[in-house]
């Protein structure tokens, strides 16, 4: 939890109030330096010192969270990753960093809110302000309290810096955590305004999206499904659907692309630019796609990718012909790359043939014509790349973004609500109030289903399994879906237990032999020998095994990440075998 460095934050909140590069995405502040006493004079310094809690703190979470979210929920594939097989502990360098950078958005959120309560500006806008403030200092607590379990709270910096107490703070329970992140929600919605920013701020309904998820996620953290949460999670779901005067943008894959880092889709996202100071870029792509696919030569994630069980939950199989694949979810093409696939929005200055460019991409691994650096051997270890995080290459930004990229650096958002998200939440809730035939949730499942499935027959009863199924496919690739298993795990854990372990984990070998046969022969040769399946079930090697991975080191307990060792070492209150304490968070703080 780094508490002990608490007392740093306020000093390096005031080093990035005076960055203007990473607030490029909104109002772009005056370039001066500047203090508390003298920064938030007006509203133009409101809104300009809450600009950077939209990227630089959480830079060192968004490297990480893919691997939590994807990673150990069986989406992706990454090697020997500890993520995969459950081993992780506390001195993973991914998991140390996550944490820190989640307890730094809480200490910024909390000193920036506190220096502009005490501003000048007018009314509107330092409600408006510390609306976005306490939104998200909640989202940091959101991922906390589902990645660590018992966390403690830390309302005000300023008490435990002044009375030492920041390396014996106690954990508190989690059921109050999430008592505390809707108390925390309901005062920012409070203060946030209804309308819609154009500029991509958050307002009340994104604030009320967030509201709805979290009751949701909270109704099951007894042991048992709590009515009355499912029920508030329910209203509040369907208050966004239909007053907020969003709409689920037409096509999918359009949500992702830079030109739409701004729409009625995205509710919260983190909001990237390219500029001088480190930490206010995105750098997903980097991470997540093969070797040469920007010109900054910064991209090293071609050796992990979308998992074969991912692949199995869209329908797609590697050892099916290209050239006769039928395909109705679109959603596929934009979550993973394989074989065949085209893309228009990725290296659009790339000449395809017949008059159309984009990337093709067995043209980039093994056309020297088309990409003078294609290297030969497709990478991916399930036989499909990624897609989702990418942006592409120069020419793409700059069509996308109006900017041009750097090395590990581009300013697509990531979105961490979005609208469709919201709308499934409403209907699991509604099901899990045994209320299958909604007409609200039917429509709201319908209108996700049937943006991306064009043969979709919209359902007229639901099941817990129909929605489980599709905020999978939904949302695949976006860091969610570990949450979706860990939300489960509350009051079923064993069934939670039992889907991860039918999961096939393993990598598909040989799909390089057979793509490249296949590019070579023009689409002539399409050979699947030599594809084998690394967790095979028969004696040839080429079908999956179904019946379960009863290997995976699975168990309750690994619903729960460790603490960051340090931290512990630091602060034993937050040892595993620690009580954690009851606060009743509604009296004991205020806003």
């Amino acid at each position: 939890m780094k508490i002990k460095n608490i007392k740093l934050i306020a000093a390096a909140m005031l080093v990035a109030m005076g960055t203007a590069s990473c607030d490029d995405f909104l109002d772009r502040p005056v370039e001066d330096s500047y203090n508390t006493e003298n920064f938030y004079t007006d509203d133009a310094s409101c809104i300009s010192g809450v600009n950077y809690l939209y990227n630089s703190p959480w830079y060192d979470f968004q490297r990480g969270f893919i691997k939590i979210g994807e990673v150990m929920s069986g989406n992706m594939y990454w090697g020997s990753s500890p993520y995969l097989n459950f081993s992780v502990n506390g001195t993973d360098e991914d998991l140390v960093n996550m944490s820190y950078s989640l307890w730094a958005v809480i200490g910024h959120s909390n000193t920036v809110y506190n220096s502009i309560k005490d501003s000048d500006a007018s009314p509107t806008v330092k409600n408006q302000c510390m609306g976005e403030c306490l939104t998200w200092k909640a989202m940091a607590y959101f991922f906390l309290v589902r990645t660590f379990g018992d966390v403690p709270i830390v309302h005000d910096n300023e008490p435990i810096i002044a009375d030492g107490s920041y390396n014996s703070l106690q954990k508190v329970r989690r059921a109050d955590v999430y008592e505390y992140i809707l108390m925390t929600l309901e005062k920012a919605m409070e203060l946030l305004p209804h309308e819609k920013s154009s500029t991509g701020r958050i307002d009340y309904y994104g604030a009320r999206g967030l509201y709805a998820k979290v009751l949701l996620t909270a109704a099951g953290v007894s042991g048992s499904l709590s009515s009355d949460y499912l029920q508030r999670a329910s209203a509040a779901s369907l208050d966004v659907i239909q007053n907020s005067g969003r709409k689920l943008l037409e096509n999918y894959e359009d949500i992702f692309r830079g030109s739409n880092n701004v729409s009625d889709e995205s509710l919260i996202a983190w909001r990237w630019t390219v500029g001088a100071h480190w930490t206010c870029q995105n750098t997903q792509q980097s991470d997540l796609m093969p070797q040469g696919f920007d010109e900054y030569g910064d991209c090293w994630g071609g050796w992990g990718g979308p998992s074969y069980d991912l692949e199995r939950a869209f329908g797609y199989d590697v050892t099916e012909n290209p050239s006769a694949r039928i395909e109705t979810d679109v959603r596929r093409k934009a979550t993973m790359m394989g074989a065949g696939d085209t893309y228009e929005y990725f290296w659009r200055d790339h000449d395809l043939g017949n008059g159309k460019k984009g990337l093709d991409i067995l043209k980039f691994y093994y056309d020297k014509d088309y990409n003078e650096a294609a290297p030969g051997q497709f990478q991916g270890p399930c036989g499909v790349q990624n897609v989702k995080h990418a942006y592409g290459n120069e020419a793409d930004h700059q069509a996308e973004c109006g900017m041009s990229a750097g090395r590990m650096a581009y300013a697509v958002a990531t979105h961490i609500l979005r609208l469709a998200d919201v709308y499934l939440v409403h209907a699991e809730a509604e099901v899990l109030l045994g209320n299958t035939t909604s007409q609200t949730a039917l429509d709201a499942f319908n209108a996700v289903r049937g943006r991306s499935d064009n043969a979709a027959v919209d359902k007229t009863v639901l099941t817990f399994d129909d929605i489980w199924k599709e905020r999978r496919l939904e949302l695949a690739g976006e860091g969610d879906r570990w949450y979706d298993y860990v939300r489960r795990s509350y009051y079923d854990v064993d069934a939670c237990i039992a889907d991860l372990k039918q999961q096939n984990r393993g990598a598909v070998w040989n799909c390089d032999g057979a793509y490249k046969a296949y590019f070579e022969s023009d689409g002539a040769t399409w050979d699947t020998t030599d594809i084998q399946y690394e967790d095979a079930a028969d004696a040839e090697g080429k079908t999956p095994r179904t019946t379960g991975t009863n290997s995976l080191n699975v168990t309750k307990a690994s619903f729960t990440l460790p603490y960051p060792t340090e931290d512990v070492a630091l602060n034993p209150n937050l040892g595993s075998n620690v009580t954690p304490v009851s606060v009743n968070v509604r009296t004991e703080y205020a806003y």
